[in-house]
């Protein structure tokens, strides 16, 4: 029997989660496809909006910063009306697991580098470490693990003239594990106090040669995964200062668990989740999709929907390809623009204006992504996230966000086309 629903949707990350979540939302049966874990679990867990506009930051209001975008961005789109929309998605799910949603403002927040980057949500466990508190820090790093040097991040981030001293230190993880350990492991050794594993890692910090008398203490995202608040609470209380975490690079424990938050979410909502297998091509007639073509161990199998939102990604996730002939979206063939020189898709300084980061669909004004003449390909497919062009998502520092009112957007609209 085929496979039928009002709206698919094709992706699993923040764009495709929101668009299946806003499409639910108007009473539509929906199903969500995805391949693959999504690079959630590779993201900081941070929700940006927009942190730069043409290398300029960090921006204080993203609201404000959104008519200096090009045309073509994203945002100027769908309009702040969607990224609000978009947000309200999200502080939706992540209820008070997330902070920032009192504010159209961006906070600072720390990263791993010692750095400091603007952002409009961040994890409670985060908020304890904004750099625009002014509180003495210490930073704690742990040997072996090489994703954060806590002496180093705090020397680059007093560098940035934060309102507060900082310091940082190295320590022993208070359970032998082997070097490569992930953090994960650890993470589930603080959860079940294995060998006491709480007390000894804030005697190992009170024991460190430090001269600052810090009013809060800054690890990496690693401090507990099912009972991560005790873990926090018992060191804040060991210490007698506040407990934050830092924001780190891949396995993400923050990513992690904002990629649980979404899935529950989805369940909750009633959305259907089919996993595992890509989605290969498509069935179309009169200038309308009929299905989408998923490999299913070999057997391709046509899932039939009246609106499909295509949000798999831009080059990063694969929802965009490339060689070293052309770009193009490799489920629908829709047209991707890019310069027929190859030496015009990057600049030579590794942190310019590169045109490839820019690469995506071209949407027409209700997200539908359109051909060489500016019409739309098919009359029901939209796109939402990165496979949207004309954004810089990394430079901008606003991929969450261009996902979450992308999504938004795009979902709220097959939703409604799906059920008049």
């Amino acid at each position: 029997m085929p496979i039928r629903e009002d709206v698919l949707v094709v992706g699993g990350g923040i764009a495709g989660t929101t668009a299946a979540l806003a499409a639910a939302e108007t009473g539509a049966e929906v199903r969500l496809l995805s391949h693959k874990k999504s690079t959630l679990r590779q993201a900081s867990g941070l929700v940006d909006v927009l942190g730069a506009v043409g290398g300029d930051g960090p921006i204080a209001d993203p609201f404000e910063a959104i008519e200096r975008l090009p045309d073509g961005h994203p945002y100027r789109v769908v309009g702040a009306e969607s990224i609000h929309d978009g947000l309200r998605f999200f502080d939706d799910v992540a209820g008070d697991v997330y902070a920032g949603g009192h504010t159209d403002r961006n906070a600072l927040v720390l990263t791993h580098g010692g750095t400091i980057k603007p952002t409009a949500r961040y994890p409670e466990s985060v908020a304890p470490g904004l750099a625009s508190a002014a509180a003495d820090t210490l930073l704690v790093g742990f040997a072996g693990l090489t994703d954060f040097d806590a002496p180093v991040a705090a020397d680059h981030l007093a560098a940035t003239g934060v309102p507060f001293e900082v310091d940082g230190v190295t320590v022993r993880f208070p359970i032998e594990f082997r070097d490569d350990a992930r953090t994960t492991r650890l993470a589930k050794a603080l959860d079940a106090d294995e060998d006491q594993a709480r007390k000894r890692l804030a005697d190992a910090i009170a024991d460190a040669e430090t001269d600052l008398d810090y009013d809060r203490v800054g690890f990496p995202a690693m401090l507990g995964d099912d009972h991560a608040a005790a873990v926090r609470d018992e060191l804040a209380d060991r210490l007698g200062a506040a407990v934050f975490e830092i924001p780190t690079g891949p396995p993400s424990l923050l990513g992690m668990q904002l990629e649980d938050l979404l899935f529950d979410a989805l369940d909750d909502a009633g959305v259907r989740i089919s996993a595992g297998n890509p989605a290969v091509g498509y069935e179309a007639a009169d200038g309308r999709l009929e299905s989408v073509t998923v490999d299913r161990r070999g057997q391709n199998v046509p899932y039939h929907a009246a609106e499909v939102v295509l949000a798999t990604g831009g080059l990063v996730g694969k929802g965009i390809d490339s060689d070293r002939e052309s770009v193009t979206e490799p489920i629908f063939d829709c047209h991707v623009p890019h310069p027929p020189d190859r030496y015009a898709w990057s600049e030579d300084d590794a942190f310019g204006d590169h045109a490839f980061a820019r690469f995506g669909v071209v949407p027409d004004d209700d997200l539908r992504p359109t051909d060489d003449t500016a019409e739309p390909h098919f009359e029901n497919l939209r796109a939402a996230g990165g496979v949207l062009g004309g954004a810089d998502v990394a430079r901008e520092k606003s991929a969450a966000g261009v996902s979450l009112a992308t999504g938004a957007y795009a979902g709220r609209r097959a939703g409604e086309e799906a059920t008049r």
